[in-house]
């Protein structure tokens, strides 16, 4: 035997797994090698059936999988250890859990994402505009992250009940709540087999759900697998908070919605584990940068005998970069926020007028409605008007009616008023 008297290639093959690679970029990886590609990733595949634990989680093994926990996932989950869960000390640049503005913010943000990888074509500027004012959806799209952002402020409520179906299907009315061509399917798990993922444009067949007749054993598994305390054979809390996330779309118990139902099922999970801090991530916005990765994470599962290593590191990987984009995000408005105490100390405004004021500076060509400002801030409409027309009547803002609103935005001397306050 002489595949073993290579050592480039050994440490070649040692990185590619390192990495997990699915066929088709391992076949281009070991394309110009003496040793047939096939040949290696049958090596390859023996390798990682050594190292795979395996999931058996309903007796008719129509849920069987198996998957290995990478370098580079332990490393994700260590960092999301210590960053997400428990109690954070005080000079930590996570923000803390009563940070409600904050909070509010990447919930829209979710919400959007969330909606825009299942087809909603609403901008994020106009989506936002309409969370933050509170007006009626005015489309489908709109529809959809309007429901997305109910769903998610809703989440936290049941984060302490165990999983059940009802919950499921809970969770499935609330987001899907006049969106369906057919109203009765709302929280209503499928009757029938006529569900099939397939491509839109071409019509080709990705993947063909359980048959219906098997969806009460398979939620039940899928419940049992979730409220699951005594394991005898370990599971990081992440990883299967990311598999429960895989299995509404590998069950497919919905005529639609699976997916954005997966994903609220994947942060109420890490909700009950603990992990607060999921709560501040907007994961599906980095999703949204890759949707055909995502796609293909689930394919790639399904595709090689149901190893949802695919998933678990593509989903772990996103984690990481919405964690990256959060401190960023926390760093920038830290950084921010040193103005607020300048502003307060040589001007006479309050505290929610400094930071509208910090709002407009980081996006001099926005405007801000009564509504916003109330629903932002937490206070009532009167003080949100006060609060504005003061800011009118000190030279900041300017206003004027829009279809019978006020809407405020900067003054021509906003810049100049800004930068004299925070100097004098």
């Amino acid at each position: 035997m002489t595949y073993f008297t290579d050592q480039q290639l050994m440490q070649d093959l040692a990185e590619a797994e390192k990495q997990h690679l699915y066929w088709e970029k391992f076949k281009y990886k070991f394309r110009d090698r003496a040793i047939p590609a096939e040949t290696l990733w049958h090596l390859a595949k023996g390798a990682r059936l050594l190292k795979a634990q395996f999931l058996n989680l309903s007796k008719d093994g129509l849920l069987s999988f198996r998957y290995t926990i990478t370098d580079q996932a332990l490393r994700h989950l260590h960092e999301f250890d210590l960053n997400m869960g428990g109690m954070l000390a005080t000079d930590s640049v996570f923000p803390e859990r009563h940070d409600q503005r904050l909070l509010i913010s990447t919930q829209m943000e979710e919400a959007i994402a969330s909606s825009q990888i299942e087809g909603a074509v609403a901008t994020r500027e106009v989506a936002k505009r309409m969370l933050l004012s509170g007006r009626p959806p005015r489309d489908h799209s709109e529809r959809m992250i309007l429901n997305n952002y109910l769903t998610m402020r809703e989440l936290v409520k049941h984060k302490h009940k165990p999983l059940t179906p009802e919950l499921i299907c809970h969770f499935h009315r609330l987001i899907t709540s006049g969106t369906l061509k057919c109203a009765d399917k709302e929280g209503v798990f499928r009757d029938n087999d006529d569900v099939v993922v397939e491509d839109a444009t071409t019509g080709e067949e990705f993947y063909r759900p359980p048959a219906h007749k098997h969806l009460k054993s398979l939620l039940k598994a899928y419940c049992d697998f979730a409220n699951a305390e005594d394991d005898k054979q370990f599971m990081h809390p992440i990883v299967r908070g990311i598999i429960l996330h895989f299995l509404i779309g590998y069950i497919h118990p919905f005529v639609d919605g699976n997916g954005r139902t997966a994903r609220a099922l994947f942060y109420w999970y890490l909700l009950k584990r603990g992990y607060w801090l999921v709560e501040f991530l907007t994961i599906s916005r980095i999703i949204l940068r890759s949707p055909s990765g995502y796609a293909q994470a689930y394919l790639h599962t399904e595709y090689d005998e149901n190893d949802l290593t695919y998933f678990i590191d593509f989903n772990l990987n996103a984690m990481n970069e919405a964690m990256i984009a959060l401190k960023e995000h926390l760093a920038r408005k830290m950084k921010e926020r040193r103005k607020l105490p300048v502003l307060l100390a040589n001007t006479s405004l309050n505290s929610r007028q400094a930071e509208v004021l910090l709002w407009i500076d980081q996006e001099p060509q926005r405007t801000i409605t009564i509504k916003e400002v109330s629903n932002a801030m937490r206070t009532t409409l009167q003080t949100a008007r006060t609060d504005l027309n003061g800011l009118v009547a000190a030279g900041f803002l300017s206003k004027r009616l829009i279809d019978r609103a006020e809407h405020f935005f900067a003054s021509p001397n906003f810049a100049l008023r800004l930068k004299e306050a925070i100097r004098s």
